[in-house]
């Protein structure tokens, strides 16, 4: 028994990784003189090789088990009006938390002002990726795969995710006739969450060398004359996460909000230390079916959905930096270009893909719909790298709570687990 006691889970590994990297790095920033061990083997050679190996692997389970568990989740729920009802929704649930983020992102930067007083002199620069504008035809076209095979090589979630619900459907409907399909898409998904699980082990090495090269590259310096603006956006994502998200969850739920975050904090700081929404979303999927009693019919089809359309925490940061960026040319912004700016963020998060600092490339879209000018993206890339990991951890509650209110709505939801009144497969034991 005391044996037990001593015994850290997975959950505790990774929190103690997360801080010993960001020390680590802080220490390897600050006081280790620079050398061929620290530069080269240290922080390029093992830190990099083992938190980008770490985060292959995760990428690697993505495609596979979001395929089939899609395709599982789709046949599960059977019905082609339930699983309309639950898409649409979804759909609807994220598109207007992603226009509320922006407005409480333009509200906050109203009144903190990031841009005004800056020292432009100060701020560490890089060149930007500028993307191309897609127009709405282009967006909705692209949703169906030409190839899903090509879909599946490229990684492209929604149109993976259009596929394998179109083949859930046909399973649900042909029942016995493709009983042999259908056994051999459930089996391979319990082959991929195995793996998972073994992936999962290797976390907390992941999440140490991940953290420790982000702060050993740019230890504090970058944040000072940016404090403003970071603030700025940290206050935006609390104010989302903590409010905005736990209101909804209460007032369509009920559940606690509280014992929400709780019991999903490890996987926030999972995404946190990857930054990719993409690598959390088999964490995500078990975490609410075994922790909260989530149904993972329903978990399986709204996390891969969210993690590729859903972009609170990207388009909070896309709307400080529009204030910022037009404060510190001194260029004057009207209603009607902020409106543009939350209807340009919340299309420009649709099919976004669910990968480290790709909030940044679509900024330049928002940035060009109000004639901001793109090179502003070069204030704020020096420190995204930080904002970046902590807005996936907002992206990634967001999609966890739609899928609570969700589940709950469709009765799939099992109030006894999630307050801990029934036994579950405890999964990072």
């Amino acid at each position: 028994m005391g044996e037990n006691k001593k015994k850290f889970g997975l959950t505790t590994k990774i929190f103690i990784a997360l801080i010993l990297g960001a020390l680590c790095g802080v220490v390897l920033h600050y006081y280790v003189p620079s050398s061929n061990f620290k530069e080269k083997f240290l922080i390029e050679g093992v830190f990099y090789i083992v938190g980008n190996g770490f985060l292959r692997l995760m990428q690697m389970l993505v495609v596979p088990l979001v395929l089939c568990s899609l395709i599982c989740g789709a046949a599960a729920i059977g019905d082609t009006k339930a699983l309309g009802r639950v898409g649409i929704k979804t759909v609807a649930f994220y598109l207007v938390t992603t226009a509320l983020a922006i407005t409480v992102a333009l509200s906050i930067g109203k009144i903190i002002n990031p841009g005004l007083g800056l020292d432009m002199a100060s701020i560490q620069t890089a060149e930007p990726t500028i993307a191309e504008a897609t127009s709405l035809s282009d967006t909705l076209l692209n949703i169906i795969p030409k190839n899903p095979i090509t879909a599946l090589a490229e990684g492209n979630m929604l149109q993976i995710i259009v596929f394998a619900i179109i083949v859930g459907i046909i399973l649900a409907k042909l029942g016995d006739k493709a009983k042999t399909v259908h056994k051999f898409f459930s089996e391979f998904n319990d082959i991929m969450m195995e793996m998972t699980m073994i992936v999962m082990k290797l976390a907390p090495y992941g999440v140490f060398c991940l953290i420790s090269r982000t702060f050993a590259d740019i230890g504090f310096d970058g944040f000072l004359p940016m404090l403003k603006y970071m603030s700025s956006v940290l206050i935006g994502l609390a104010v989302q996460c903590f409010i905005v998200y736990m209101v909804l969850l209460k007032g369509f739920t009920g559940l606690n909000p509280i014992k929400f975050i709780k019991k999903f904090a490890p996987v926030m700081g999972f995404a946190f230390s990857t930054a990719s929404s993409n690598s959390t979303i088999p964490l995500s999927i078990e975490t609410l079916t075994t922790k909260m009693g989530i149904s993972k019919k329903i978990s399986s089809f709204t996390i891969p959905l969210g993690a590729t359309i859903n972009m609170d925490g990207t388009a909070i940061m896309q709307g400080v930096a529009v204030i910022f960026v037009a404060q510190a040319f001194g260029i004057n912004l009207d209603f009607t270009d902020y409106l543009t700016v939350i209807a340009t963020a919340t299309m420009a998060s649709i099919g976004t893909a669910g990968v480290p600092g790709v909030g940044l490339i679509t900024l330049s879209m928002v940035f060009t719909s109000v004639g901001l000018p793109v090179e502003g993206i070069a204030l704020i890339m020096g420190i995204d790298r930080i904002l970046d990991m902590v807005r996936t951890a907002v992206n990634i509650t967001g999609d966890a709570v739609c899928t609570a209110i969700v589940s709950y709505q469709n009765n799939d939801l099992d109030k006894e687990i999630f307050n801990d009144k029934k036994e579950y497969k405890e999964l990072l034991a």
